[in-house]
């Protein structure tokens, strides 16, 4: 009776395990295509969206709060110019007004169904933040040129989120916890929502990733891939979204759609989406499990890999006209 028992757990926690982290398609192997032009061109947009928020401006936060609002206004004007009427949601956080940037893609047949891309622009204290997030906000800015000229049948908005970082971090000033608050009490119908964090950091190296506990048993050891999070209530649309990845992108990739309380696994603006009941899913390089720069001064636009991050936005623009249908 006791053998049966335990089966049946094992079997249980096999069961769940497949659940939550097996997912459609194969993760791309062998060696990249050259870039296109087209990923040439956005390698090198990439890396001057970097250069200039995480170089030139550096540190964007409470503290620095002059360079914080330069780094929406370079936001603000980078989306401008490709055409979007930029909308500011403002707030008082610390005594200081702060805002989140949105620009909107109508939608041509459901426009009541929305589909949010967002990234946080703002830095941890003492670091330039050029993964965290600054690769997340360039890769807005590019998803939205990439996409500008296109007439989905959903709502897309492109949202910067303002104050991710610690001290706000899950509290009600985070930026991106504001914003799905009011989407909520306006009884927005966001079908999806992509959180961008840290996306410009690859390594071939043995043992260049890591993982929380018991995850290196399920995923490669070679920190060269983009993931795919979300939280089990998110399962559906994060096995959407590595599906039409997997389809459209030569790149690896992995996903997992998890209990959100798992180290790192709700570590971003993702988070305050689940709060208000939306689906929501993290792309990442997974932060601190790769990157040795993470919340340091060192996590500066050269350690980067823009090539690679071009085609992790290329794909991306693939999912986002996907999920956009």
């Amino acid at each position: 009776m006791i053998f049966l028992r335990i089966t049946l757990v094992l079997a249980g926690i096999a069961a769940f395990v497949a659940f939550t982290t097996s997912m459609p398609g194969k993760s791309y192997a062998g060696k990249p295509a050259p870039l296109s032009p087209e990923e040439k061109q956005l390698s090198a947009n990439l890396k001057s969206h970097v250069e200039r928020l995480a170089g030139t401006i550096g540190e964007r936060n409470i503290i620095h709060y002059k360079s914080l609002q330069e780094g929406a206004e370079y936001l603000e004007k980078s989306l401008s110019g490709d055409g979007y009427a930029v909308g500011s949601q403002e707030y008082i956080a610390d005594g200081k007004t702060v805002r989140n940037l949105v620009a909107e893609l109508p939608g041509s047949l459901r426009p009541s169904e929305i589909v949010v891309v967002g990234a946080h622009y703002d830095t941890v204290f003492d670091c330039p933040g050029a993964d965290d997030n600054t690769s997340g906000t360039a890769a807005l800015l590019e998803l939205a040129r990439l996409l500008r000229a296109t007439h989905p049948a959903r709502t897309v908005r492109f949202v910067a989120f303002v104050n991710e970082e610690p001290p706000y971090f899950q509290t009600a000033n985070m930026g991106s916890w504001v914003y799905a608050k009011k989407a909520r009490t306006a009884h927005d119908n966001i079908v999806a929502a992509l959180s961008l964090e840290t996306v410009g950091m690859y390594s071939d190296a043995a043992d260049s990733q890591h993982y929380p506990a018991g995850f290196g048993l399920l995923y490669p050891s070679q920190g060269n891939f983009i993931a795919f999070v979300g939280n089990v209530a998110s399962r559906d649309l994060a096995r959407d979204t590595i599906r039409s990845f997997r389809r459209s992108t030569g790149f690896p990739s992995q996903g997992s759609a998890v209990p959100g309380w798992i180290a790192g696994v709700g570590w971003s603006d993702h988070w305050s989406f689940w709060q208000e009941g939306y689906p929501a899913v993290m792309v990442t390089d997974t932060a601190l499990f790769r990157n040795p720069n993470y919340h340091q001064p060192s996590d500066k636009p050269d350690t980067l890999d823009y090539d690679r991050t071009a085609r992790v936005v290329r794909g991306l623009a693939a999912v986002v006209s996907d999920l956009a249908k």
